[in-house]
């Protein structure tokens, strides 16, 4: 998790968003995309950080509760940390699958939270048939190098 301070700011597109001081990719490791949470006091936000204007940032939704309260030139405080499953807090031998090959671990990190998950799920309904579970990993390995966010249905 990361905290800091900083100013409500628009784009050059007159979008609202929180820029972010740091770069993501070094704090949490190289992914596509870092879907993270947010916390600013009571609101809680979900989103992607996207590059605004040369920097980091996460936008406000229009219709947010967040932006709602939110006017550029607000300093806020910020607590940052990215969201869902990460590679490091996976069973060992989805991360060993994962880790052998980095673009299907770049892949899987730039999943949103709900394909994450529910890749995990699906594999981890086989607990008790572990060829089963070996082959769920290699289909799941398979799926993200040829760039297909869902699991088989």
């Amino acid at each position: 998790m990361r905290r800091y301070r900083t100013v409500v700011a628009l784009d050059s597109r007159k979008r609202l968003y929180l820029p972010v001081p740091f770069d993501p990719d070094t704090a949490w490791g190289p992914k596509p995309r870092h879907h993270v949470k947010a916390r600013m006091g009571p609101l809680t936000m979900r989103g992607a950080l996207q590059d605004f204007d040369g920097g980091w940032g996460l936008r406000l939704n229009p219709k947010s509760h967040a932006a709602c309260e939110l006017r550029a030139g607000d300093e806020v405080q910020v607590e940052v940390w990215p969201e869902g499953p990460q590679v490091d807090d996976l069973a060992p031998d989805i991360t060993a699958a994962l880790v052998a090959d980095d673009a299907a671990q770049a892949a899987f990190q730039g999943l949103a939270t709900f394909y994450r998950k529910a890749w995990l799920t699906w594999i981890d309904g086989t607990k008790r048939r572990p060829e089963e579970r070996a082959r769920r990993i290699a289909v799941m390995v398979e799926a993200l190098l040829a760039g297909k966010k869902e699991r088989p249905r």
